[in-house]
């Protein structure tokens, strides 16, 4: 079973296990508009919770990634740094950033539910 948490920031994670995939969502890539670079993490570093492990890149702005919860990266997409357009196209599926191992699952319990996302975003337009 997955869990998808979302960032006042406009991230999102899915945990699956004890890994989770992290991305932006539909609003983020909205706001930026073309997706054209994607600065994704170092393989193997440790991140803080809220501090930036990647940078996404459009034709109208820069933007940080933060990290949702602690953890260590186990994984990067390359596809995405190949295609950063894939941010655009399938934010939360292809267009994934990262997956993480969490130090503490715990944490996504501070992060918000899909509902309360949605008015968060909707507030911020």
């Amino acid at each position: 079973m997955s869990t998808t948490k979302y960032t006042p920031d406009h991230e999102w994670i899915r945990l699956e296990g004890d890994v989770a995939t992290v991305g932006i969502t539909h609003h983020a890539q909205d706001a930026l508009g073309d997706v054209v670079f994607v600065e994704l993490p170092e393989m193997g570093k440790h991140y803080a919770a809220k501090s930036v492990a990647g940078v996404v890149e459009s034709v109208k702005a820069a933007a940080d990634v933060y990290m949702p919860a602690s953890g260590t990266i186990v994984e990067v997409n390359e596809a995405l740094r190949a295609d950063p357009a894939l941010a655009n196209t399938d934010p939360l599926g292809a267009g994934w950033f990262f997956k993480v191992r969490l130090d503490n699952p715990a944490e996504l319990d501070a992060l918000l539910d899909e509902t309360a996302y949605a008015a968060h975003a909707a507030a911020s337009h």
